[in-house]
């Protein structure tokens, strides 16, 4: 693992416990995990009571919670009772997040970590987002308990989202432009290649901070953007990014706090990264130069810790068309010589 550093065992200990931590305030999401209040409002001659947040990044948010009644002064109570508990919590969170800084672990920087806690409290994870990407590689570091040697700088956020939902969830909608606008770091939709195209895209003027939001392509002259009604937003179509999002995990994103993201599988991760490089135009061999060490970084790691995570991933790939499996063996050969081993389960996985 020339080059990369392992975490010590204590941090990777902490960091799969704010994992659990955060997994647990995520299944038990409720008015008690919100700092806010209740307001009754007069409505048609009836009065009813809400829960006022202007926690997250949607500003201001009103919950409806029912009409004057028993059953509304319950749950009033309930969170009064339940919020204390909820403040411990997060604190712990919190003092876990400061042991894993002095721990080493990589830390997305701060605007980035804004804007994906913002995203986070909107509900576009929970609406099966998935962040790809450099920033999703820095997680992945964290889960597999490493530091990367390549360089990790950068604040393009890409998330990617399948156009609809194979699930139910609780949630049915994010307003992502809506959210993005609510932090007050200036974002603005950046137009489109045709006009009158919907934007998928939004950049923050005069800085570098974009996130793109993608979606899978549904075959290779699918490049128009597409419509993400729960997201309020449209995306930009890309092949084999169904691939990434059919296994996702939930990670941890680090700063001064904590955010619950969803990354790709890793080794999946690596493999698209190799193909995706073989793409690359002449004008963007500096990306794909990093696509390959990312991809070899990831498959080192993965090679000496969980090697039948490859073999599952190349098996994944049987089930898509052959220009790709073809692309991969082609890109294979591009690793360095330590990863042979890895190479050669691969190309097995990729056979049989």
């Amino acid at each position: 693992m020339a080059g990369m550093q392992r975490l010590p065992p204590e941090t990777q200990t902490l960091f799969a416990e704010l994992s659990e931590r955060l997994r647990a305030l995520e299944a038990a999401r409720s008015f008690a995990s919100l700092a806010g209040g209740f307001a009754k409002k007069r409505v048609s001659g009836g009065e009813y009571w809400y829960f006022r947040t202007s926690e997250g990044a949607a500003g201001q948010r009103e919950y409806f919670l029912g009409p004057e009644g028993r059953e509304a002064q319950a749950a009033m109570r309930a969170y009064a009772a339940s919020r204390p508990e909820m403040e411990r919590v997060q604190g712990e969170i919190a003092r876990l997040c400061a042991m894993l800084r002095q721990g080493g672990v990589l830390l997305t920087d701060r605007p980035s970590a804004k804007v994906l806690s913002g995203l986070a409290n909107a509900g576009v994870f929970r609406l099966g987002a998935v962040l790809v990407g450099t920033h999703a590689y820095l997680a992945l570091g964290n889960l597999l308990g490493v530091r990367w040697k390549s360089s990790l700088r950068t604040q393009d956020i890409d998330l990617a989202a399948a156009r609809r939902l194979q699930v139910a969830v609780p949630q049915t909608d994010a307003d992502l432009p809506k959210t993005l606008d609510s932090l007050n770091m200036g974002f603005l939709p950046v137009p489109g290649l045709r006009p009158k195209s919907p934007q998928t895209s939004f950049k923050v003027r005069g800085q570098t901070l974009r996130v793109d939001l993608l979606t899978p392509a549904l075959g290779a002259r699918d490049g128009k953007p597409v419509p993400i009604p729960r997201l309020n937003a449209s995306a930009q179509p890309l092949e084999l990014l169904d691939y990434l999002l059919e296994a996702p995990l939930p990670a941890p994103l680090v700063n001064g706090g904590a955010t619950l993201i969803n990354v790709p599988d890793p080794a999946r991760f690596a493999l698209h990264k190799l193909i995706v490089s073989g793409r690359r135009s002449v004008a963007e061999q500096t990306k794909a130069g990093k696509d390959r060490q990312q991809a070899a970084e990831l498959i080192e790691i993965l090679q000496e810790d969980r090697p039948g995570d490859l073999a599952l991933a190349a098996e994944a790939l049987r089930r898509r068309p052959e220009t790709w499996r073809k692309r991969l063996k082609v890109q294979l050969e591009s690793l360095p010589a330590g990863l042979s081993n890895a190479r050669s389960r691969i190309q097995r996985a990729l056979r049989d």
